[in-house]
């Protein structure tokens, strides 16, 4: 009897994925089954260790603390509406423009993929903060100056959405690919409309790419760190800068644990959204 195709290369191929599997539980899946662990178990009056979520209780009872987690999901389902709306015409000019003028629209959407964020935000410091540039030219034409989004929930926003457009573009762009010039030809010319195009040939199509687009936008803008620190409020504050002063100004690892745990649960949900798409995928 013969043996199945592949049946010997199977120890191989085990053996190829043993360290990156075994990467991921140290240094990701460890990590988070040692924080939620410190966060429950914790040390008790007389010495023991026993159950306890006092830390989660007074995360969800304290108004600063839902204070920075509701700022922190607005602004991250604010960034991912306004990269839907930004990064999909965008994509789909790419898609269907040919020339010289579609190269330089693609060179510029993927251009903040080689910026810092550092000097992102110093950019928009001097751009767009009190005495910038723009508070410079109003003064010189005349005009009042204008109310500067620095160090409102509006700066991190606008950090965030121009540092996750390559991204997003190009899992779109991606995605559109699927979608062949013939099936949209066919629809014109029984006469269909853009509009119609859009909705019935093309978005069915690309569905399954916005989803992943928006899960790594949102898992990036959830936890960011260096765009709401530099440019956002002080209070409230998005998780990421709350949980490093209440780690280093506050001296409260268990509360900045807690807090990251709590982050984690809410990432790991759209997590779930892109793990599902992509069985999905596999199972097709």
């Amino acid at each position: 009897m013969q043996p199945e195709v592949g049946e010997g290369r199977r120890p191989a191929g085990l053996l190829l994925v043993a360290l990156p599997v075994f990467l991921v539980c140290w240094l990701i899946i460890w990590p988070i089954a040692s924080a939620i662990l410190r966060t429950i178990w914790r040390p008790q009056g007389d010495g023991t260790f026993g159950f306890d979520l006092s830390s989660y209780v007074f995360f969800f009872s304290d108004a600063y603390s839902l204070d920075n987690l509701y700022l922190t999901l607005w602004t991250t389902g604010t960034c991912a509406g306004l990269l839907l709306i930004v990064c999909l015409p965008v994509a789909l000019y790419l898609r269907f423009a040919q020339g010289r003028v579609a190269a330089y629209v693609q060179a510029l959407a993927i251009l903040p993929m080689f910026v810092p964020s550092i000097i992102l935000a110093y950019a928009f410091i001097r751009v767009l903060g009190p005495n910038g540039m723009i508070d410079l030219v109003l003064n010189g034409i005349g005009l009042p100056k204008i109310r500067t989004p620095y160090l409102t929930p509006w700066g991190p926003v606008i950090g965030l959405v121009w540092d996750n457009i390559p991204l997003t573009v190009l899992i779109l762009l991606s995605g559109l690919g699927s979608v062949s010039n013939m099936a949209v030809e066919a629809a014109r010319d029984v006469g269909a409309n853009r509009w119609q195009v859009f909705w019935h040939i093309i978005l069915p199509r690309i569905s399954n790419s916005i989803l992943v687009a928006l899960s790594f936008s949102v898992l990036g803008i959830f936890s960011a760190f260096t765009l709401p620190y530099l440019l956002g409020p002080a209070s409230p504050e998005m998780m990421g800068p709350f949980m490093q002063r209440t780690f280093r100004d506050v001296n409260d690892p268990i509360a900045a644990i807690t807090q990251a745990v709590i982050t984690f649960c809410f990432c790991i949900v759209f997590g779930l959204f892109y793990v599902r798409s992509v069985a999905r995928n596999r199972g097709k």
